[in-house]
């Protein structure tokens, strides 16, 4: 039987030793690469992380697999068993320019069902928790089960890309709904950005293309306060394949869905 509570005690002390090396790394010049696109950056310490956490695993619990954004752990084609996905930093691009608003990002699945979920925010050591039935924390304090919200009042997490032209939707119904809504934001990490509706610091989270390690751990911790977690068709999210992702409170989430998200 697998021991949760061991291996949440071993996650949150290599997620320290992780932030301790990334954070001594601000004053070091990184080695920075493209990937996908121009835009799409990895750092030395993104590979470093990874690779920390895998040996780390694999010593641990070798019978786990493990997904991650780097490519250094397994070829996965299901969720069987115990998996984990690492983000190792999720919003390189501001780890890089800004050192802040980055996030050390590990959720933790039993045969497809989320059971340990975490979001580390290196720069302010803000280490957001979750385990299923047992609630969700922000530096071992219990955060609010979430309260539901107009979406006149709302302040949804939303790229400016996805308000102009671009090859994956219409924007209009976005447009919309940002015309709608109290205020929008964007900060460049997914991880935080679910961290944030979770704590209720945002209201929603809208976003046309996520990977899994991008989203594993915000969902674990979203649910355990309330929150839904779904595509923009309002339909469960596949942990192996990219998603468009709709992330909301109780009842701003079908809100949403009825008046905006009908014809995207």
């Amino acid at each position: 039987m697998t021991n949760w509570n061991e291996i949440d005690a071993k996650v949150k002390q290599w997620l320290r030793e992780a932030g301790d090396n990334i954070r001594k790394s601000f004053t070091e010049t990184l080695d920075i690469q493209t990937k996908s696109n121009p835009n799409d950056l990895v750092t030395n310490m993104d590979k470093a992380t990874e690779q920390f956490f895998i040996e780390k695993i694999k010593q641990n619990y070798p019978d786990h697999s493990i997904l991650g954004e780097e490519g250094f752990g397994d070829k996965l084609e299901s969720l069987d068993g115990v998996v984990w996905i690492i983000d190792p930093i999720d919003g390189t691009m501001n780890f890089i320019y800004q050192q802040r608003h980055f996030a050390i990002s590990i959720g933790i699945f039993e045969n497809g069902i989320g059971r340990l979920g975490y979001i580390y925010d290196v720069a302010h050591d803000e280490l957001y928790f979750a385990e299923k039935g047992k609630g969700a924390f922000l530096n071992g304090k219990p955060l609010k089960k979430l309260a539901p919200v107009k979406v006149e009042e709302a302040i949804i997490a939303l790229n400016s890309t996805w308000l102009v032209q671009n090859r994956r939707m219409d924007p209009k119904p976005l447009i919309s709904l940002a015309q709608t809504v109290r205020g929008t934001r964007s900060y460049g990490t997914a991880a935080l950005e679910f961290a944030y509706v979770a704590a209720g610091i945002l209201d929603g989270y809208i976003t046309m293309r996520l990977s899994p390690w991008d989203f594993a751990a915000g969902k674990i911790l979203v649910e355990e306060t309330g929150g839904i977690v779904t595509n923009l068709k309002g339909e469960p999210l596949n942990l192996l394949e990219n998603n468009t992702i709709f992330v909301a409170k109780p009842g701003l989430h079908t809100e949403i869905m009825e008046r905006f998200l009908q014809n995207i």
